[in-house]
């Protein structure tokens, strides 16, 4: 188990890791999602030995790892560029780090196979790097770090670099192999599809500081303050009096604002509000409809059909799906 304790680090007067904490159960995928200049790398970093933190520890099942050092800490890392060997073939890139600690030739080949075989590129030993396409090579990335069987996978945005419809089918693909080799996995990423896909648990960094730590469903539904919300995507973040206005009330007078998850929305003819639609745009599967409350705040909710702009529309709001913040 990972424990990073009120971490703190420094580059000159600036603070990039400020009293950080975060715990990474064994065998769990821990999401820890920033935006940028958030900490998220840095910390990452950390963790791996690659900065000196000026303050607070970081222990694996209680042991400090600050006087270990990277190569040491049976940490495997996996950055956005992946930073495979061209001179060396697929197989020769898998198999670095295992050769590198020593393990024999049978051995290594028997782990290649197997890894590759996980990663979904069975024969691909003797393929070089330089005829691999993107998805290929994150894949081979992906086999180098896991084949020593480290004992807790760093990721800093893996999927950066890559395109939306193949890094949507490689986050999913990535879960798999985690849960296949039991890894226990610390996954950066500024993306919230990539977190809530992948992750068991979702930490949110903001200005150096763990702001949130959840599972994906919690923090969605129920999201510690209105930065968080923001950030995850919840757009409905409105004041008190303008959700008054279809009677979603405040539970007490400390509330001043409120998130409304867009699902919970449901229009329907007999609907106890309605408002203007001022906007209705097709998102791949559903439309994002955005309801005018007056005051210029609108209402946005997820619809099966197209509502045509500038007619009534008349919907419910799950109250009890509404958090509430005095912020």
């Amino acid at each position: 188990m990972l424990d990073v304790i009120d971490l703190t680090v420094r580059f000159g007067p600036t603070t990039a890791v400020d009293g950080a904490n975060l715990t990474v159960e064994d065998r769990s995928i821990h999401a820890l999602m920033g935006p940028s200049g958030s900490g998220k790398s840095t910390m990452l970093r950390a963790i791996a030995g690659l900065e000196r933190p000026v303050a607070g520890d970081i222990t694996w099942n209680g042991q400090s790892m600050l006087g270990v050092p990277t190569h040491r800490r049976d940490f495997g890392l996996m950055f956005q560029e992946y930073a495979l060997f061209p001179h060396r073939t697929v197989g020769g890139n898998v198999a670095f780090g295992l050769r590198m600690r020593g393990v024999d030739a049978p051995s290594v080949a028997r782990r290649v196979e197997e890894i590759l075989e996980l990663v979904g590129l069975p024969g691909y030993q003797g393929r070089s790097v330089g005829t691999l396409s993107g998805g290929e090579r994150q894949r081979v990335a992906l086999a180098r770090t896991l084949a020593p069987r480290p004992r807790l996978v760093l990721l800093d945005e893996p999927l950066g670099a890559l395109d939306r419809s193949l890094r949507e089918r490689l986050m999913i693909e990535m879960r798999s192999v985690f849960e296949a080799v039991e890894a226990t996995v610390l996954y950066v990423t500024h993306d919230r599809d990539e977190a809530f896909t992948i992750a068991d648990r979702v930490a949110v960094i903001r200005d150096g500081r763990i702001v949130a730590d959840d599972p994906p469903e919690d923090l969605w539904n129920h999201p510690p303050d209105g930065w968080t919300a923001r950030f995850i995507g919840l757009e409905n973040l409105l004041p008190a009096d303008v959700l008054a206005r279809i009677d979603l009330l405040p539970p007490t007078p400390e509330a001043t604002a409120g998130v409304v998850p867009p699902e919970s929305v449901v229009f329907r003819p007999d609907g106890q509000q309605s408002g203007l639609v001022v906007g209705s745009h097709f998102r791949g599967g559903v439309f994002r409809v955005e309801v005018d409350l007056g005051a210029g705040a609108d209402l946005v909710a997820w619809s099966g059909v197209g509502l045509e702009t500038g007619t009534v529309a008349r919907f419910d709001v799950t109250a009890d799906r509404v958090t509430w913040f005095a912020d």
